[in-house]
Protein backbone atom coordinates (compact mmCIF):
# COMPACT_ATOMS: atom_id res chain seq x y z
CA UNK A 1 0.00 0.00 0.00
CA UNK A 2 2.45 2.14 1.12
CA UNK A 3 4.22 1.73 -2.50
CA UNK A 4 1.18 2.13 -4.16
CA UNK A 5 1.14 5.89 -2.43
CA UNK A 6 4.56 6.77 -3.25
CA UNK A 7 4.01 6.21 -6.64
CA UNK A 8 0.30 8.11 -6.77
CA UNK A 9 2.72 11.01 -4.97
CA UNK A 10 5.66 10.84 -7.82
CA UNK A 11 3.35 10.04 -10.68
CA UNK A 12 4.14 13.61 -11.85
CA UNK A 13 1.86 16.37 -14.11
CA UNK A 14 0.75 15.21 -17.33
CA UNK A 15 0.31 18.39 -19.74
CA UNK A 16 -0.14 18.16 -23.59
CA UNK A 17 1.52 14.52 -23.42
CA UNK A 18 4.29 15.75 -21.44
CA UNK A 19 4.74 14.23 -17.97
CA UNK A 20 6.33 16.92 -15.62
CA UNK A 21 8.03 15.94 -12.22
CA UNK A 22 6.09 17.56 -9.28
CA UNK A 23 8.07 18.49 -6.03
CA UNK A 24 5.47 18.37 -3.78
CA UNK A 25 2.17 18.21 -3.08
CA UNK A 26 -0.66 15.61 -4.19
CA UNK A 27 -2.32 15.07 -7.35
CA UNK A 28 -5.12 17.27 -8.10
CA UNK A 29 -8.00 15.48 -8.85
CA UNK A 30 -7.45 11.69 -8.27
CA UNK A 31 -9.01 9.65 -6.67
CA UNK A 32 -6.50 9.18 -4.12
CA UNK A 33 -6.37 13.13 -3.13
CA UNK A 34 -9.61 13.09 -1.27
CA UNK A 35 -7.46 10.12 1.49
CA UNK A 36 -4.04 12.12 1.03
CA UNK A 37 -5.82 15.10 2.17
CA UNK A 38 -7.65 13.43 5.16
CA UNK A 39 -3.93 11.74 6.60
CA UNK A 40 -1.95 15.05 6.30
CA UNK A 41 -4.63 17.25 7.58
CA UNK A 42 -5.43 14.96 10.77
CA UNK A 43 -3.29 16.65 12.51
CA UNK A 44 -5.27 19.71 12.43
CA UNK A 45 -8.36 17.70 13.48
CA UNK A 46 -6.50 16.39 16.71
CA UNK A 47 -5.16 19.74 17.37
CA UNK A 48 -7.95 21.07 16.88
CA UNK A 49 -9.52 18.34 19.80
CA UNK A 50 -7.20 20.14 22.20
CA UNK A 51 -6.39 23.69 21.57
CA UNK A 52 -8.57 24.70 19.13
CA UNK A 53 -11.93 23.36 20.59
CA UNK A 54 -12.44 26.53 22.83
CA UNK A 55 -11.77 29.10 19.85
CA UNK A 56 -14.65 27.38 17.72
CA UNK A 57 -16.32 24.39 15.59
CA UNK A 58 -13.93 22.80 12.61
CA UNK A 59 -15.90 21.79 9.60
CA UNK A 60 -13.61 20.43 7.58
CA UNK A 61 -13.91 18.32 4.03
CA UNK A 62 -10.68 16.84 2.54
CA UNK A 63 -8.09 20.35 2.34
CA UNK A 64 -11.29 23.03 2.77
CA UNK A 65 -12.24 24.08 6.37
CA UNK A 66 -14.24 26.75 8.00
CA UNK A 67 -14.15 27.40 11.44
CA UNK A 68 -17.16 28.82 13.30
CA UNK A 69 -16.05 31.18 16.25
CA UNK A 70 -17.92 33.16 18.81
CA UNK A 71 -16.38 36.62 18.41
CA UNK A 72 -13.74 37.81 15.97
CA UNK A 73 -11.06 37.82 18.70
CA UNK A 74 -11.46 33.94 18.47
CA UNK A 75 -11.81 33.35 14.67
CA UNK A 76 -8.22 35.78 14.31
CA UNK A 77 -6.87 32.94 17.17
CA UNK A 78 -8.42 30.32 15.02
CA UNK A 79 -6.25 31.71 12.31
CA UNK A 80 -3.37 31.74 13.46
CA UNK A 81 -3.45 28.23 15.47
CA UNK A 82 -4.22 26.32 11.70
CA UNK A 83 -1.22 28.42 10.54
CA UNK A 84 0.77 26.96 12.70
CA UNK A 85 -0.50 23.57 12.21
CA UNK A 86 -0.42 23.67 8.70
CA UNK A 87 3.62 25.17 8.71
CA UNK A 88 4.50 22.20 10.30
CA UNK A 89 3.11 20.62 7.77
CA UNK A 90 4.71 22.22 4.99
CA UNK A 91 1.59 23.61 4.07
CA UNK A 92 0.41 27.13 4.36
CA UNK A 93 -3.39 28.94 4.21
CA UNK A 94 -4.50 30.21 0.59
CA UNK A 95 -4.35 34.23 0.90
CA UNK A 96 -7.00 34.70 -1.31
CA UNK A 97 -9.29 31.96 0.20
CA UNK A 98 -8.84 32.68 3.82
CA UNK A 99 -10.69 35.44 5.69
CA UNK A 100 -13.09 36.15 8.69
CA UNK A 101 -16.45 37.34 8.12
CA UNK A 102 -19.34 38.36 10.37
CA UNK A 103 -22.34 36.42 9.65
CA UNK A 104 -24.36 38.02 12.63
CA UNK A 105 -27.57 39.91 11.25
CA UNK A 106 -26.95 38.74 7.46
CA UNK A 107 -23.38 39.92 7.21
CA UNK A 108 -20.93 39.07 4.75
CA UNK A 109 -21.49 35.82 4.45
CA UNK A 110 -18.83 32.73 2.87
CA UNK A 111 -18.26 30.30 0.22
CA UNK A 112 -18.08 26.82 1.31
CA UNK A 113 -17.78 23.45 -1.58
CA UNK A 114 -19.34 25.58 -4.11
CA UNK A 115 -22.19 26.54 -1.86
CA UNK A 116 -22.32 30.35 -0.13
CA UNK A 117 -23.82 31.13 3.16
CA UNK A 118 -25.63 33.62 4.60
CA UNK A 119 -27.89 34.46 7.31
CA UNK A 120 -31.33 35.78 5.90
CA UNK A 121 -34.14 37.70 7.74
CA UNK A 122 -37.18 36.05 7.54
CA UNK A 123 -39.78 37.62 6.05
CA UNK A 124 -42.30 36.72 8.10
CA UNK A 125 -40.64 36.48 11.89
CA UNK A 126 -38.75 40.22 11.72
CA UNK A 127 -35.36 40.24 13.35
CA UNK A 128 -34.98 36.39 13.46
CA UNK A 129 -31.64 35.40 10.62
CA UNK A 130 -31.82 31.85 9.15
CA UNK A 131 -28.76 30.40 7.71
CA UNK A 132 -29.03 29.82 3.84
CA UNK A 133 -27.37 28.39 1.09
CA UNK A 134 -27.48 28.57 -2.79
CA UNK A 135 -24.51 27.88 -5.42
CA UNK A 136 -22.01 30.12 -5.14
CA UNK A 137 -21.09 32.83 -8.17
CA UNK A 138 -17.95 30.34 -9.03
CA UNK A 139 -20.56 27.82 -9.36
CA UNK A 140 -22.67 29.38 -11.20
CA UNK A 141 -19.73 30.88 -13.57
CA UNK A 142 -18.43 27.16 -13.99
CA UNK A 143 -21.71 26.14 -15.07
CA UNK A 144 -22.27 28.96 -17.59
CA UNK A 145 -19.21 28.17 -18.83
CA UNK A 146 -20.26 24.35 -19.26
CA UNK A 147 -23.28 25.85 -21.09
CA UNK A 148 -21.93 28.13 -23.21
CA UNK A 149 -19.04 25.69 -24.52
CA UNK A 150 -21.72 23.10 -25.61
CA UNK A 151 -23.59 25.57 -27.26
CA UNK A 152 -20.76 27.18 -28.96
CA UNK A 153 -21.58 28.95 -32.80
CA UNK A 154 -18.59 26.57 -33.60
CA UNK A 155 -20.88 23.75 -33.26
CA UNK A 156 -23.74 24.28 -35.26
CA UNK A 157 -23.21 21.30 -37.61
CA UNK A 158 -24.26 19.13 -34.40
CA UNK A 159 -28.14 18.46 -34.00
CA UNK A 160 -29.66 20.07 -31.40
CA UNK A 161 -31.13 17.34 -29.89
CA UNK A 162 -26.98 15.72 -29.72
CA UNK A 163 -26.36 19.15 -27.66
CA UNK A 164 -28.98 18.50 -25.72
CA UNK A 165 -28.18 15.04 -24.75
CA UNK A 166 -24.29 16.16 -23.80
CA UNK A 167 -26.00 18.94 -21.54
CA UNK A 168 -28.79 16.98 -19.72
CA UNK A 169 -26.15 15.18 -17.55
CA UNK A 170 -24.11 18.35 -16.41
CA UNK A 171 -27.48 19.89 -15.63
CA UNK A 172 -28.46 17.01 -13.72
CA UNK A 173 -25.59 15.98 -11.85
CA UNK A 174 -25.63 19.90 -10.80
CA UNK A 175 -29.11 20.00 -9.91
CA UNK A 176 -28.44 17.04 -7.41
CA UNK A 177 -25.71 19.08 -5.99
CA UNK A 178 -27.02 22.01 -5.18
CA UNK A 179 -30.55 21.21 -4.74
CA UNK A 180 -30.60 20.86 -1.24
CA UNK A 181 -30.71 24.45 0.47
CA UNK A 182 -31.95 27.78 -0.68
CA UNK A 183 -31.27 27.29 -4.61
CA UNK A 184 -34.58 28.13 -6.20
CA UNK A 185 -33.67 31.45 -7.66
CA UNK A 186 -30.37 30.33 -9.29
CA UNK A 187 -32.42 27.18 -10.86
CA UNK A 188 -34.24 29.86 -12.55
CA UNK A 189 -31.41 31.57 -13.60
CA UNK A 190 -29.46 28.51 -15.30
CA UNK A 191 -32.80 27.68 -16.55
CA UNK A 192 -33.27 30.37 -18.25
CA UNK A 193 -29.23 30.90 -19.56
CA UNK A 194 -30.03 27.12 -20.52
CA UNK A 195 -32.87 28.57 -23.00
CA UNK A 196 -30.83 31.61 -23.88
CA UNK A 197 -27.99 29.70 -25.23
CA UNK A 198 -30.13 26.97 -27.17
CA UNK A 199 -32.36 29.50 -28.75
CA UNK A 200 -29.05 31.45 -29.83
CA UNK A 201 -27.49 27.76 -31.10
CA UNK A 202 -30.62 26.82 -33.15
CA UNK A 203 -31.40 30.43 -34.72
CA UNK A 204 -26.93 30.56 -35.68
CA UNK A 205 -28.18 26.69 -37.03
CA UNK A 206 -30.50 28.09 -38.92
CA UNK A 207 -29.00 31.47 -40.28
CA UNK A 208 -31.62 33.38 -38.34
CA UNK A 209 -31.16 37.31 -36.65
CA UNK A 210 -31.47 37.18 -33.16
CA UNK A 211 -32.54 34.73 -30.30
CA UNK A 212 -35.84 34.09 -31.63
CA UNK A 213 -36.47 32.70 -27.98
CA UNK A 214 -39.94 34.51 -27.38
CA UNK A 215 -41.23 33.09 -31.38
CA UNK A 216 -39.85 30.17 -32.48
CA UNK A 217 -37.85 28.39 -29.74
CA UNK A 218 -40.13 29.39 -27.14
CA UNK A 219 -40.40 27.14 -23.39
CA UNK A 220 -42.92 24.44 -25.63
CA UNK A 221 -39.78 24.23 -27.99
CA UNK A 222 -37.27 23.43 -25.64
CA UNK A 223 -39.95 21.15 -23.50
CA UNK A 224 -40.13 18.86 -26.32
CA UNK A 225 -36.56 18.57 -27.04
CA UNK A 226 -36.75 16.98 -23.27
CA UNK A 227 -34.02 19.73 -21.61
CA UNK A 228 -33.66 18.84 -18.32
CA UNK A 229 -35.07 22.11 -16.18
CA UNK A 230 -33.52 22.59 -12.66
CA UNK A 231 -37.01 24.80 -11.19
CA UNK A 232 -39.07 22.67 -9.07
CA UNK A 233 -35.53 20.09 -8.02
CA UNK A 234 -35.63 22.06 -4.64
CA UNK A 235 -34.80 20.43 -1.29
CA UNK A 236 -35.55 22.86 1.15
CA UNK A 237 -33.23 21.87 4.42
CA UNK A 238 -34.26 22.71 7.69
CA UNK A 239 -32.62 25.88 9.25
CA UNK A 240 -31.74 26.99 12.79
CA UNK A 241 -33.00 30.49 13.67
CA UNK A 242 -30.46 33.58 15.50
CA UNK A 243 -30.29 36.61 16.37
Amino acid sequence: MLKLIRAWLRMGVLEGGVTSPTGAGTPQGSPISPLLANIALHVLDEEWQNEGRRLGTLVRYCDDFVVLSPTEQRAEQARELAARVLERLGMRLHPEKTGIVRLTRGGQGFDFLGFHHRKMESWKWRGRYYLQRWPSARAMRVLRGKVRAATARSKTERPVSAVVADLNPVLRGWAAYFRNGNSGRKFNVVDGYVHERLAIFASAKHRLAGRNWTTRFTYGWITRLGVYRLTGNVHRATAHASR
